[in-house]
């Protein structure tokens, strides 16, 4: 059954992919300034090479006067340095750039079909008079679904538009027009939702894009000395001293938000959660799903220590059952080793799209 926002794309048409094209502008924004860089650092930084000096070496004085201004022209001067330069700052760039289109393409986890209210229950809630009538039939179609999550008035979560009672942790996303297994936020920067199937990419994107400012400004940094010095001809050396001044800025900005993410993993909490702590059937609690520092690590970036700073998947878990405290555990959770489903038919997504669908056993470390 197609998406509310699949829906609404085929009835909207043209005027609908108009905003679907306006939504890349971001990400447009981000490739064009990476490209600008890779042009200011590794050809103007590293590759631009002066002329010669246009007079004999016996002449001494005029030799001595070209060579001094010939210094304000120069860069990378040494062979060693210059591939050193290159070998790091493409390496940087290749981890920015994988981490960075693995969150922008990784497909959002979906809520599987078995959350949906067959037609017979829509009936009944569309038909029910009142909101205690509502909320009677959506709890009673979710008393063998794998939810602890709550409203704030304690009634089980609901979409109305997907038509769906939500799992743990997930939200419904109003422009991806659906509903998101553990959502983080909506991100222009990537077109995409950082949710449960990329925020293990997302957050290795700003630790790299960090690491990629970073040594650009490091590195060009002496020849922002040399400019303030005026040893250096500025408009001969325009995109390196920009270069520098847009790798700071963007360092900064990204510093915070890499420290702020990783403070939410450690907590395992989400971006949402944060502003707006998950509720209990005892109550709200925000470290409801914490674990464990080391427990939450993994179960964003895996068990598998070879995989932690690859852009590769391998958070634990199927997005849909999480492990929670030990006061808001119930006979679904089993605390000393695996979460199992109540049902034996209950299917969820799949770890790594597209595979099939599996029995969901999700391990809890």
């Amino acid at each position: 059954m197609p998406s509310p926002h699949e829906r609404l794309m085929r009835r909207g048409g043209s005027w609908m992919w108009c905003v679907k094209t306006v939504k890349w502008f971001p990400v447009i924004f981000i490739v064009s300034v990476i490209l600008w860089s890779y042009y200011a650092y590794v050809i103007q930084l590293c590759f631009c090479k002066c002329t010669k000096l246009c007079c004999s070496p016996s002449d001494a004085s005029q030799y001595a006067r070209l060579s001094t201004n010939l210094k304000a022209f120069v860069t990378v001067v040494s062979n060693i340095q210059r591939v050193v330069y290159i070998i790091l700052y493409h390496t940087f760039l290749f981890f920015f750039l994988w981490s960075y289109f693995q969150t922008i393409f990784t497909p959002i986890g979906k809520v599987p079909s078995q959350f949906r209210l067959p037609a017979s229950e829509l009936d009944r809630l569309m038909q029910a008079e009142s909101d205690e009538a509502k909320i009677h039939v959506v709890k009673r179609f979710a008393q063998n679904l794998p939810v602890s999550n709550r409203t704030a008035s304690g009634a089980v979560r609901f979409c109305e538009i997907c038509q769906h009672v939500k799992p743990d942790r997930a939200h419904h996303c109003s422009v991806c027009g659906d509903c998101v297994l553990k959502m983080d936020h909506h991100c222009p920067w990537v077109n995409n939702c950082v949710s449960f199937t990329n925020y293990k990419f997302f957050t290795l994107f700003l630790g790299y894009a960090f690491s990629y400012c970073m040594f650009i400004a490091l590195t060009t940094l002496q020849f922002f000395i040399k400019f303030w010095k005026g040893e250096l001809d500025g408009m001969t050396h325009f995109h390196i001293l920009l270069l520098f001044f847009v790798s700071i800025m963007f360092a900064l900005s990204l510093v915070s938000l890499f420290g702020y993410h990783l403070y939410l993993v450690m907590h395992n909490r989400t971006t949402l959660e944060s502003f707006r702590p998950p509720v209990f059937p005892i109550g709200p609690d925000k470290n409801g799903f914490s674990l464990g520092r080391f427990n939450n690590f993994q179960e964003v970036f895996g068990d598998n220590k070879n995989l932690w700073l690859l852009p590769l998947y391998s958070s634990l878990g199927d997005g849909v059952v999480f492990p929670v405290r030990a006061q808001h555990q119930s006979n679904l959770y089993n605390s000393m080793g695996s979460t199992h489903n109540r049902s034996d038919e209950f299917k969820v997504v799949p770890l790594v799209p597209p595979q099939p669908l599996q029995d969901s056993v999700v391990q809890v470390v």
